[in-house]
């Protein structure tokens, strides 16, 4: 197969940049294109008791094993398959079961740091920002990790303040410069979002019909 394309989606926590990953999977057939997230990717710290995983800081780039990232992106890249790691959010440790990812002609990249490190920048054909109001993340934040990564909402509120929102002001935020595209509000931009699909659309189109990817 050729080279594949890779596709990076981020944006701040809750600004909507699964939904816009999961409308962009939906559009193709299951045979071109598959994603991998940069949240299965933490490190593993099965070394540290509960107490110490707690006070990790998870709103860093050094909480993620990115080595492991690049060296799965790049064997997809290759067109060969890999084993994604499944992360434990309510234990904060790495699963041991993994799951199977074989390469498609379209790879999308998903992490609110992905556009953080350089050497993960340089592997996108894509670049994707997905800009959502602070208030409406935050309140997406809570509902999730009370609801399907088992937090409670003291537990949510003190992470954003003390980790979350610096991380994005310093880490997140500043790496909308690389975006090739930026989405305002997330998931509801059916416009932008259907602009998108339509442009992978016409990618495999041309992958396809042996005609040059150009951005």
């Amino acid at each position: 197969m050729t080279r594949p394309i890779l596709i990076g989606i981020t944006g701040g926590t809750g600004s909507g940049k699964t939904t816009v990953a999961k409308a962009i999977y939906e559009s193709l057939p299951e045979k071109n294109i598959c994603i991998v997230e940069q949240d299965s990717y933490y490190r593993d710290q099965k070394h540290l008791s509960f107490g110490d995983r707690t006070k990790t800081n998870y709103d860093h780039p050094l909480a993620f094993d990115t080595e492991l990232l690049l060296e799965h992106l790049s064997t997809l890249l290759r067109g060969e398959s890999v084993e994604k790691p499944i992360y434990d959010f309510s234990n904060h440790i790495r699963k041991s079961e993994t799951i199977t990812v074989e390469p498609k002609d379209i790879i999308i990249l998903e992490g609110i740091m992905i556009l953080e490190d350089k050497r993960l920048r340089d592997l996108m054909d894509i670049k994707i920002f997905v800009d959502t109001d602070a208030d409406v993340r935050v309140i997406r934040r809570i509902e999730r990790d009370i609801a399907d990564r088992g937090r409670t909402l003291e537990s949510v509120i003190n992470q954003y303040l003390q980790t979350v929102k610096p991380a994005h002001q310093q880490f997140i935020e500043p790496t909308k410069k690389y975006a090739n595209i930026i989405i305002p509000e997330g998931g509801y931009n059916r416009v932008a979002i259907d602009i998108v699909v339509a442009k992978v659309q016409s990618i495999i189109y041309e992958k396809e019909n042996g005609s040059l990817f150009v951005l």
